[in-house]
């Protein structure tokens, strides 16, 4: 018999690569996410993971079952939910940018929650361009991802534009001088090239002297006074001020709820639907 709590174990160690991670996800020692891998692959009579210092991936065998073991999952839970009378239960990794998180996830979180208290969500705050590979490997269920194509308009729930964050409510208070100081998310991020393509058409001087995919490092920064930022309008905290001209205008994200190539649990779905609900009425 496949027990679902050891398919439950193996699906989180094929997409974390690791045991030790996987340990945390299902609330267990590592010493018994290895022992519950070692009774799936006597039960099968097949290795399902190569083993080595550096984690955990899958073998021939490992790659063929986690399909079995994703359907069986998904028509489990569907199984529960339909006939228990409980709802839905099951977990939920969910990915977004960090200030989506800052702006939405708390409402989101909580009005799901109090519908669906056995679903568990476990989050991943991450870049847009980062997000796209866990999607792509399966590490996440969901996530939130940004576009510059506002023409698709059937998938994306909602545009939040960007701005520009200072401590003082205008640039000339700031007094930078000739060159603008500014803190930025990471390179790989749409913030950082929006930001920059808008400084280089307008021929303006600048100058990044902070970098990093930590919102709260960027507002750290912006409150400091040594530098202007740029995030979403739906995540500038109360005490920053929204800077305008003469800084150049910057352009609207779009927001898509996305899915890795492979079938959603109802908690998943449910999960996302409810997302796309929320940010489109807020």
């Amino acid at each position: 018999m496949l027990e679902p709590r050891l398919l439950v174990t193996f699906v989180h160690a094929a997409h974390s690569g690791s045991l030790s991670i996987t340990a945390v996800q299902v609330g267990r020692t590592q010493s018994a996410v290895t022992m519950q891998m070692q009774r799936l692959e006597e039960t099968l009579g097949q290795t399902l993971l190569h083993r080595s210092g550096n984690g955990v991936r899958l073998t021939g065998a490992g790659e063929r079952f986690l399909v079995y073991a994703e359907r069986i999952l998904k028509m489990h839970d569907e199984a529960i939910s339909t006939f228990s009378g409980k709802g839905l239960h099951g977990s939920i990794i969910f990915g977004s940018p960090e200030d989506y998180l800052v702006a939405f996830f708390p409402s989101l979180l909580r009005s799901f929650g109090s519908k669906y208290p056995d679903v568990d969500i476990k989050v991943v705050a991450a870049p847009t361009v980062e997000l796209k590979t866990l999607l792509q490997s399966r590490k996440v269920d969901m996530a939130l991802v940004s576009t510059l194509n506002l023409g698709d308009v059937d998938n994306i729930v909602r545009t939040e534009p960007l701005v520009w964050v200072g401590s003082k409510p205008t640039l000339e208070q700031l007094d930078f001088g000739d060159t603008l100081q500014l803190a930025l998310p990471a390179s790989n991020a749409m913030d950082h090239r929006a930001a920059c393509e808008a400084m280089d058409s307008a021929g303006l001087r600048y100058n990044i002297s902070y970098a990093s995919n930590s919102i709260a490092g960027l507002i750290a920064v912006a409150r400091s006074g040594l530098a202007i930022s740029v995030m979403t309008e739906g995540a500038v905290p109360p005490d920053l001020h929204i800077l305008n001209a003469p800084l150049p205008k910057l352009p609207h994200l779009g927001i898509l709820v996305a899915f890795p190539d492979a079938d959603q649990s109802a908690p998943v779905i449910a999960f996302a639907d409810h997302v796309g609900k929320m940010l489109r009425a807020l």
